[in-house]
């Protein structure tokens, strides 16, 4: 089965060489990158190209948003031949075994979200991480009483899959309609596709192999109750969202 892996990308130059050097460092080397570059102004695109990689693909959505960079990058891995898909994203560092691990997981699964792990390398303390960690959990838990995640509708229980972790099937990501073409500001656009898949399936799942390790950025920002309250449906509404 023929694996593509979509990187949206918005002004990551400062620090998106480990997010490469990650993929460089996957066992499974067996997929191609789409990368898809959300109208960046500080040279992201050139140290991508540096690169020189055959499988690595550079393409543009002007539309801002994460939904609609995901989407775009998706769509043309698709259409490339793409039967499996994954994304993360340019301020994360996937695990040396995450595209071997995506690839297990869609033979038996439509939809696989998997282990979001705070990054080492941004000066959070161990106690700091493991914080994260238990927010994470907690925020995954919500989502399971939550209202607007429970309806007859749904063929199983709410799963998180974080965005930057995600591996899906192209039948089914084309089935659910993809990833909403949306800002993040608008929309969390990793929750619709969730729900989106729930209505057609239940052959989806969480998997703690599927690991990738994410930026604390907004944390850092925001603080860990602001972030929370950004993610439980935008309760908190900072001017600027486009934290680099």
């Amino acid at each position: 089965m023929s694996l593509a892996v979509v990187v949206p990308v918005y002004n990551e130059a400062a620090g998106i060489a480990a997010t490469l050097d990650a993929l460089e460092a996957q066992t499974d080397a067996d997929f191609d990158v789409f990368f898809v570059d959300n109208g960046s102004t500080d040279g992201s695109a050139a140290i991508i190209l540096g690169r020189g990689h055959e499988r690595w693909h550079l393409i543009t959505e002007p539309q801002k948003g994460t939904g609609a960079a995901a989407d775009t990058g998706m769509r043309a891995a698709i259409a490339a031949g793409a039967t499996l898909l994954a994304r993360t994203d340019a301020d994360c560092l996937p695990r040396a075994d995450w595209t071997a691990s995506v690839r297990r997981s869609l033979a038996t699964l439509g939809l696989v979200g998997g282990e979001l792990v705070p990054r080492h390398d941004e000066g959070l303390s161990l106690g700091r991480r493991v914080l994260l960690r238990a927010a994470v959990e907690l925020a995954e838990a919500f989502g399971r009483v939550r209202p607007g995640n429970r309806a007859a509708e749904y063929r199983g229980p709410y799963m998180m899959a974080a965005g930057c972790n995600v591996g899906i099937t192209a039948e089914l990501y084309v089935a659910a309609g993809g990833f909403p073409r949306t800002a993040i500001e608008d929309l969390h656009e990793d929750r619709a596709l969730v729900n989106a898949v729930r209505r057609l399936t239940s052959k989806y799942a969480r998997r703690r192999d599927v690991v990738v390790f994410g930026s604390s950025r907004r944390v850092t920002a925001w603080g860990l109750k602001n972030t929370l309250l950004w993610y439980k449906d935008h309760a908190y509404r900072p001017d600027h969202v486009d934290i680099r």
